[in-house]
């Protein structure tokens, strides 16, 4: 049995905040090759005249900065050991009424909706969570609950860990922060010449236009569009 980290991050979750879409996105590795990854990530830093803790984030995207983004996009696509899976979500299905569920239930399903089609019950799980808000630690403790349920993991030897961490100190996280950015960017239609480059860059690498979702068993860029509740 091998061990696998898998580095989750959100945006637009709360119910009520009039944006969308909502994405959760993960970006996952064997845990054995995260330090390689991490020290890789640091020399595409140096390379470009990067602080090492200069942190990965969509926002940052610039046109200063774009050949450095580039780089990542392109190690990213290159490694053999990284991996994305995405759930877009249309907020404006949202009937929680009907399902006769509330939003943080429906909340945790969409996780296991990310989350279910990475598990492998041949191997075990470490899932770390970007920190959001005051709420985290209640949130990661039913997260694993939920998690292992569904998965009837009741001994926890799949789903080993679920924790927060700080996205500033994970560079593989991070990664999750700028894959959804750009989903986000494409999917609001919005234009910057350097985000747009990184855009089309993560389309031609992998062969996807983000418009749909991919076969379930993608193993690289993975993306469900989630479209209401006749997709749970």
């Amino acid at each position: 049995m091998s061990d696998v980290n898998i580095y989750c991050d959100e945006s637009n979750h709360l119910e009520n905040d009039g944006r969308n879409p909502m994405i959760l996105g993960s970006v996952y590795c064997p845990t054995k090759d995260v330090q390689r990854i991490h020290s890789r990530i640091r020399e595409i830093k140096a390379k470009h005249n990067l602080s090492p803790q200069f942190e990965i984030k969509w926002k940052k995207v610039s046109s200063q900065k774009v050949d450095f983004f580039l780089d990542l996009i392109d190690y990213f696509f290159d490694s053999e050991d990284l991996h994305f899976r995405c759930v877009v979500i249309d907020k404006t299905q949202l009937d929680h009424a009907a399902m006769n569920q509330t939003h943080d239930e429906w909340y945790y399903k969409m996780y296991f909706e990310l989350l279910s089609k990475i598990f492998d019950p041949e191997q075990s799980y470490y899932i770390y969570l970007d920190v959001k808000d005051t709420r985290g630690s209640m949130k990661v403790t039913k997260l694993h609950e939920v998690l292992c349920n569904d998965m009837y993991d009741f001994e926890r030897k799949i789903i080993k860990r679920v924790q927060e961490v700080r996205s500033e100190e994970v560079a593989v996280l991070q990664l999750a922060d700028l894959l959804i950015g750009a989903l986000q960017f494409n999917r609001r239609d919005l234009h910057a010449d350097a985000k747009d480059r990184l855009v089309q860059r993560i389309k031609d690498r992998s062969g996807f236009d983000f418009s749909k979702s991919t076969l379930v068993k993608e193993p690289k860029f993975n993306i469900f569009h989630w479209r209401g509740r006749n997709d749970l």
